[in-house]
C-alpha cells in the first residue's frame, strides 16, 4: 500500500502533479519536528514519545491546546496586591498575638479544657516526665497548627503564596501523561491493537522508541488508517506497508516526510499553528488570558480576512505560519495548499512546496493554465471573465461579468470545436480585437467543419462588434495586459509546456504561485482574480472533499469582487477556505466590505488600522452588555466643634477633603471595540481577531501579541 487514498491519479486535471525523480531516500532524512520547550531532540525518541503524550485537552475556538491548563469561565475576585499583602501581615500578628497570650496564661486554663476531657489523669499527672513532655507539647503543636490555619485563611496566605512565591517565578512546562497500559499509550497504536493489526502497532510503536518517527509521520499514518476504517482499503495492505517501510510507510507523492525548516510551532495531532499569545487584557474573556492562540483546519475552513498596514505582520506572522502548517498537512496527506503571493514576499522556500509557478520569470519550470484545466468553454468563459473584468463590474455597467463571460464563450467554444484547445493569450487578443483574418480563418474552419450552431455563436459575436459599447473592447484592452514579453513564455495552451492546474486540489499538493507585481501591477492582480476564481471553481467539484483545500493569497488588493465573495461564502460545505490578506479595507470596493467581512468566519485587524477600517469591524462585531460603576464622591460636612476638628485636621495631613464616596452599577450596552481603539489602543506587533469555527462556534474579538 504506496498510500492512503488521497494520491491515486483520478485523471482530473491535465497535468499530474510532478513526482521526485528518485526514491525517497535520496532526499536525505529531514530534521526532527518542533518539540515542547525545553525538550531537545534526543536519538532514543523520548522527546517525540513527550510530544505524542502530552495532554491536549478541549479548550475554546483558537486556544493552543498542547499542554493547555484550563481556566475559569470567570475571573475569581482579584485583591489587590497592597491589601493582600498587608492583610496577611495583620493575620499573622493577630495569630502571633494569640499564641502568646495562650502561652503566658494570660487567658486563663479553659484553652487545656479539651485535652483534659479528652485524656486520662494519670496521663498529665503521672511521673513518667518524658510521657508528660510529649503529651503537652504535642497539644501545643495542634493549638499552634490550628491558629495557624485559622489565621492563615484569613489572611489569604495561599493566596500570598500563589501570587508572590516560586509558583509565579516560572511558567509551568507542560506535563506529559504517563499512560499505564498499551490500550491507553497514544505511542502504542491502540486502534491499531484494536482492529487486530497488532504486529503494524508494535512495529510503529518500535520506531517511535527508536526515534525514527516524526510527528508527520505520525498524521500521515494516523490518516491512511482512517482509510482503513472507512473502507477505502484493505487491512492486509495497510498492514503490509507498514511491516515493510515503518514509519515511512505510506508516503506522500514527492517521497518527503517533513519540511526543510520550521518557523512557527506546529501541533499535527490537533492540526493547530501557534501563531501569538493571547493578551492578559481586560478586554479579553478570562479564560482567553494568557493562553496561546492557534488556527488549524477547523478555523481556516471558515476562511480568514486579515487587514493591517504594511509592516503589521501581515505576511511573516499569518500567512508564513499558516503556510508552513498546511504544507506539513499535505505531507501527511490532510490537505492541498496553494500559496499565491509577490515574488520575494517571504511565503517559504520553494524545497518546501511540490510545484512553484514563477509568472514571468524565465526560469519557472511550471506554467499556470489560464483556462483552469476545464474543458467546458462555458466553465472556461466564466473564470477567465471574472478574472479580466470582475472588478469593473460595478464602476463599468456595459463590462459586468455575464456579459463578459457570453463574449468569451462565443470565441473559446468555436475555436476549440476546431481547434482542440483554447486559444493562446496572443490569439485571444485579435479574436477579441476583431481582426478579420483570425476570426475569418475560424470561419472557414468551423464552415469545413459543419458546426453550424458554433457559426451562429460567431456571427452573433461580430454583430455585437460593430455595436458601440461592446464589451470586448474592455476584454481586449485586459487581455493585453497578459500580451507582454516578459509573459511570452507563459499561458501556452499548445502543449508545449508544463501548465499546473487548479484540478490537482484532489490531491495532497503544495503549490506556491509568485506574481509579477513588480512593474506588472495590474497584470498581478489580473492573475491573483484568476487563482481565486479558479480555486472556488476546482474545489467544488473535487472528488475526495476529506482533504481540506486552502488557498493563501498575500495581498488581496483588487481581488474582492461580487463572485469572489460569493465563491467564499460556498466553502466551507467543500471542506475548503481561504485567507485574504488586505493593506486597508478601502482596496475592496465600498458595497462589498460588509459582505466580505460577513462571509468570512474569522476576521483579524492588525495594529496601525485607520479608523474607517475600524468603524466596519466595529459594526460587523456588534455590541455586547457590560457592567459599568459610576464612582460619585460627596464631601462630607460636619455638624459638631469636635467633628470640624477632626476633618480640619485630616484636610491637613491629607490635604484633601473627608469624602463619602458613592457607587452606581448598571448594565450598559457598547462596542466590542470601538473603532477608535481598533485604530488607537492596538498596540505594535498585536492584533484583533475574532474566530468561528466551521460547526459555528464563536470566539468573541482577543487581542493577541503576534510576537508571541
Amino acid at each position: 500500500m504506496d498510500s492512503d487514498g488521497t494520491h491515486d491519479t483520478r485523471g482530473t486535471h491535465t497535468t499530474p502533479v510532478p513526482h521526485p525523480a528518485g526514491p525517497p531516500e535520496a532526499y536525505g532524512v529531514p530534521a526532527m519536528p518542533s518539540m515542547p520547550p525545553g525538550a531537545p531532540p534526543r536519538p532514543d525518541g523520548s522527546a517525540f514519545l513527550t510530544w505524542l503524550r502530552t495532554p491536549r485537552p478541549d479548550a475554546a475556538p483558537g486556544v493552543w491546546r498542547f499542554g493547555y491548563r484550563p481556566r475559569p469561565e470567570q475571573e475569581p475576585e482579584r485583591i489587590p496586591s497592597r491589601q493582600l499583602l498587608s492583610g496577611a501581615v495583620i493575620a499573622f500578628l493577630v495569630g502571633w498575638l494569640v499564641w502568646s497570650l495562650l502561652w503566658n496564661n494570660y487567658l486563663g486554663g479553659w484553652w487545656v479544657l479539651p485535652l483534659e476531657l479528652f485524656t486520662p489523669d494519670s496521663w498529665r499527672q503521672g511521673n513518667d516526665r518524658v510521657g508528660n513532655a510529649i503529651l503537652w507539647y504535642s497539644y501545643y503543636t495542634v493549638i499552634a497548627l490550628a491558629i495557624l490555619l485559622v489565621v492563615g485563611r484569613l489572611g489569604r496566605w495561599g493566596e500570598v503564596w500563589r501570587r508572590f512565591g516560586p509558583p509565579a517565578w516560572s511558567p509551568a512546562a507542560p506535563e506529559a501523561a504517563q499512560p499505564s497500559t498499551p490500550d491507553h499509550d497514544p505511542a502504542a497504536w491502540p486502534p491499531l491493537r484494536q482492529a487486530g493489526a497488532y504486529e503494524a502497532a508494535e512495529r510503529l510503536a518500535g520506531e517511535a522508541r527508536a526515534g525514527l518517527m516524526r510527528d508527520v509521520d505520525h498524521a500521515r499514518i494516523s490518516r491512511a488508517w482512517q482509510g482503513v476504517r472507512s473502507g477505502g482499503h484493505a487491512l492486509a495492505a495497510f498492514t503490509g506497508a507498514v511491516l515493510k517501510d515503518g514509519a515511512a510507510a505510506c508516503p506522500h507523492p514527492s517521497g518527503e516526510r517533513d519540511l526543510p525548516a520550521r518557523h512557527a510551532r506546529h501541533d499535527l495531532l490537533t492540526g493547530q499553528v501557534r501563531l501569538g499569545t493571547t493578551a492578559d487584557d481586560p478586554r479579553n474573556p478570562y479564560h482567553y488570558r494568557g493562553a496561546g492562540l492557534a488556527l488549524g483546519p477547523d478555523l481556516l475552513g471558515t476562511s480568514l480576512l486579515a487587514v493591517g498596514p504594511a509592516g503589521s505582520g501581515k505576511t511573516g506572522a499569518v500567512v508564513r505560519p499558516l503556510a508552513e502548517s498546511l504544507c506539513l498537512h499535505a505531507l501527511a496527506g490532510r490537505a492541498a495548499v496553494v500559496v499565491a503571493g509577490a515574488a520575494g514576499a517571504g511565503l517559504g522556500p520553494a524545497e518546501a512546496y511540490d510545484v512553484v509557478v514563477r509568472v514571468g520569470h524565465p526560469d519557472s519550470v511550471h506554467d499556470l493554465d489560464l483556462y483552469g484545466g476545464t474543458t467546458d468553454p462555458d466553465e472556461a468563459a466564466a473564470i477567465l471573465a471574472e478574472a479580466l473584468v470582475g472588478d469593473l463590474a460595478d464602476p463599468h455597467p456595459g463590462s459586468d461579468t455575464r456579459r463578459s463571460t457570453t463574449v468569451l464563450a462565443q470565441l473559446l467554444g468555436p475555436f476549440r470545436a476546431v481547434h482542440d484547445r483554447f486559444p493562446s493569450v496572443p490569439e485571444l487578443r485579435q479574436l477579441l480585437d476583431g481582426a478579420p483574418g483570425p476570426l475569418a480563418a475560424l470561419r472557414k474552419a468551423l464552415t469545413d467543419a459543419g458546426h453550424s450552431s458554433l457559426l451562429r455563436e460567431l456571427d452573433a459575436r461580430e454583430r455585437q462588434m460593430a455595436h458601440p459599447g461592446d464589451v470586448g473592447t474592455v476584454l481586449a484592452d485586459r487581455i493585453a495586459l497578459l500580451d507582454r514579453p516578459a509573459f511570452a513564455a507563459f499561458f501556452d495552451t499548445s502543449g508545449q509546456s508544463r501548465p499546473f492546474s487548479l484540478r490537482a486540489l484532489d490531491h495532497p499538493v503544495r503549490v506556491r504561485i509568485d506574481l509579477p507585481q513588480r512593474g506588472h501591477a495590474d497584470a498581478s492582480r489580473i492573475l491573483a482574480r484568476l487563482v481565486l476564481a479558479q480555486f472556488t471553481a476546482a474545489v467544488t467539484v473535487r472528488e475526495d472533499r476529506s482533504l481540506f483545500a486552502c488557498l493563501l493569497l498575500d495581498d488581496a488588493t483588487g481581488v474582492v469582487t461580487p463572485e469572489a465573495v460569493r465563491g467564499i461564502q460556498r466553502l466551507r460545505s467543500v471542506n475548503a477556505g481561504t485567507v485574504l490578506t488586505l493593506r486597508t479595507l478601502d482596496d475592496a470596493p465600498r458595497p462589498l466590505r460588509g459582505p466580505l467581512l460577513g462571509a468570512t468566519g474569522c476576521r483579524m485587524a492588525l495594529s496601525g488600522l485607520t479608523p474607517w477600517d475600524g468603524q466596519d469591524f466595529a459594526e460587523v462585531w456588534g455590541k455586547e452588555w457590560t457592567e459599568t460603576r459610576d464612582v460619585t464622591d460627596r464631601q462630607i460636612i460636619a455638624e459638631t466643634p469636635a467633628g470640624k476638628a477632626v476633618h480640619m485636621l485630616r484636610r491637613v495631613i491629607t490635604g484633601q477633603a473627608p469624602t463619602a464616596r458613592a457607587v452606581t452599577v448598571r448594565q450598559v450596552e457598547r462596542e466590542r471595540w470601538s473603532a477608535s481603539e481598533l485604530a488607537h489602543g492596538v498596540p505594535a506587533g498585536h492584533a484583533v481577531l475574532s474566530l468561528t469555527t466551521v460547526r459555528g462556534e464563536h470566539a468573541p474579538p482577543l487581542l493577541v501579541d503576534l510576537r508571541g
